[in-house]
């Protein structure tokens, strides 16, 4: 991120937050949690571990363990050099703004004590800034960039350009990401766990039909494609016979197309269900190969 948007954003942040404007003018850090409320607003305080809850607005869920190790060992050496935020929830408890990766880690390290900002902000608030800041991450997935912009959306009632504003992005990056959460469950699940790319999962949404993109997905995974081949394969399928010739496959009814979904996901291949008027017909399931055919038909109790 260039320094032009992180300062964009860094404004973006303090606008949100009701203490003092400059929290490095108060360079004294007031020890435990006993302090009052008034004098604290604004300052770095020693505040217990044990005093501090989780954000429940927290956007990230995942927390890489080898990671944490190495930053609980290095603030064991070094202590922690940037303080968690945090707001006052009564005279002996806190809740946590940002920082839970620098919480967890210095849980690990042992510490009792960890040094916090401690700010006033009320729900929204709460929300919007633990957003922003995971949104701020390098590290932050994909799919966890589009749930946070999608309840950024949802809970601060924003508009697509107004969350672009809030978090320095344009409006089609922003859309971008909120179109990963129409692939299906399975492909987000890969795209999260950096199975596929960025790239691999855009050139999937140029697919409408759920089955087709499983089984692509399920191509990319086998054969190692790049996203260039992904697209050469999307083309491939989008001028398929039916499609050229303008004949439109027969309509499943909603139970039907459903049933259909569901084997593509559970077989992660593609999978054709015909039904005539009287209620017969087919199930199609391709194999790429002899290792491909073994593996359905192990799922198959064959």
């Amino acid at each position: 991120m260039s320094a032009e948007k992180r300062n964009a954003l860094g404004k973006g942040l303090s606008a949100l937050l009701n203490d003092s404007p400059s929290v490095n003018q108060n360079k004294n850090i007031t020890q435990g949690s006993s302090v009052s409320e008034t004098n604290s607003l604004g300052s770095i305080s020693e505040v217990k571990i044990s005093e501090v809850e989780v954000n429940p607005f927290q956007p990230r869920t995942e927390f890489d363990d080898q990671a944490l190790a190495d930053l609980s060992a290095s603030i064991k050496l070094q202590g922690l050099i940037q303080p968690i935020t945090v707001r006052r929830i009564n005279s002996h408890s806190f809740q946590l703004i940002s920082g839970e990766r620098r919480l967890r880690a210095s849980k690990l390290a042992g510490l009792t004590q960890i040094p916090a900002y401690i700010r006033s902000a009320n729900d929204q608030q709460m929300l919007e800034m633990a957003l922003i800041e995971n949104i701020q991450r390098e590290d932050l997935n994909a799919i966890e960039v589009a749930l946070s912009f999608q309840r950024m959306i949802d809970e601060l009632k924003l508009k697509q350009e107004e969350l672009g504003d809030r978090v320095s992005k344009n409006r089609s990056t922003v859309t971008n990401y909120l179109r990963l959460l129409k692939l299906p469950p399975t492909i987000q699940v890969s795209l999260r766990d950096a199975e596929i790319s960025m790239g691999h999962a855009k050139a999937l949404l140029a697919v409408e039909d759920p089955a087709t993109q499983l089984y692509i997905h399920q191509q990319i995974i086998r054969q190692g494609l790049s996203v260039r081949k992904v697209e050469e394969l999307v083309r491939e399928i989008q001028q398929a016979p039916n499609k050229r010739e303008g004949k439109q496959p027969e309509s499943l009814t909603f139970q039907m197309q459903k049933i259909q979904d569901d084997l593509a996901s559970k077989f992660s291949t593609r999978v054709k269900l015909k039904v005539n008027t009287q209620g017969n017909g087919s199930i199609e399931i391709p194999f790429l190969s002899e290792d491909d055919l073994g593996r359905i038909l192990e799922m198959l109790d064959w």
